[in-house]
């Protein structure tokens, strides 16, 4: 579904990512996993276009994006949460997602979004800033799949989350990749939320990864070495 090939990635004179290549099947959730200022986020800005490529190419099926602006992007199929959730405060639950639809909504697409966040539903007439952070990361996620993406990409999606509401969102994650069946990526340093819901993941560290396993031989424990050194 994507495959990024040799991606350079930086800011001014400073490169961040590193000849970086992966791929991400259909229906996979995939886990970027690694320390503050590792590079995670610059790569997930990257996959958006909000970061252009200094070199490499990044494909969505057959197409190449790697030139495409971030719009461009979401009309070809990737859709982005970024971390700390970026909802209009001043904006009802249910106008914050029109935000991300093009043209009319159809009924099933509402419905659905609202079976995934039944708390949405509660609250579709409340404004988006009185809402608690696990709410807004609700509202974030569902503002993303109204532009009914083929990929899903998240960032720090557990960031400043009550442990129960990160279940939440766990359940949500694999149960959207069910209805949707569209492929997921997921940046996060938590590595239990990691554990119960990715099928792979990658460490990164200085803008390279450094340890890649599908979940079922995951060394959790050396995962969590890797994010203390």
């Amino acid at each position: 579904m994507l495959t990024v090939s040799k991606l350079q990635v930086g800011y001014g004179q400073s490169t961040v990512i590193r000849d970086l290549s992966f791929t991400l099947g259909s229906e996979e959730i995939l886990a970027i996993m690694g320390r503050n200022g590792m590079g995670k986020t610059t790569l997930l800005k990257s996959l958006i276009g909000i970061l252009p490529a200094r070199s490499g190419s990044i494909r969505l099926g057959d197409h190449d994006v790697t030139t495409l602006e971030s719009f461009e992007r979401v009309r070809s199929g990737i859709a982005f949460v970024p971390q700390g959730r970026m909802i209009f405060p001043a904006l009802t639950v249910e106008e914050n997602i029109l935000t991300g639809a093009r043209g009319t909504v159809d009924r099933s697409v509402w419905d659905e979004i609202y079976l995934l966040f039944p708390v949405l539903r509660e609250m579709r007439s409340r404004k988006g800033g009185n809402l608690s952070g696990g709410q807004q990361q609700q509202l974030a996620i569902a503002r993303a799949l109204i532009t009914n993406p083929k990929v899903l990409v998240l960032d720090e999606p557990t960031e400043g989350i009550q442990p129960s509401i990160i279940k939440d969102i766990a359940r949500a994650l694999k149960e959207i990749r069910k209805l949707r069946r569209i492929a997921i990526v997921v940046s996060e340093q938590v590595v239990s939320f990691m554990m119960g819901v990715c099928d792979r993941a990658l460490v990164i560290e200085s803008g390279r990864f450094v340890h890649e396993a599908p979940r079922d031989t995951l060394d959790a424990n050396k995962v969590k070495a890797l994010l203390s050194v």
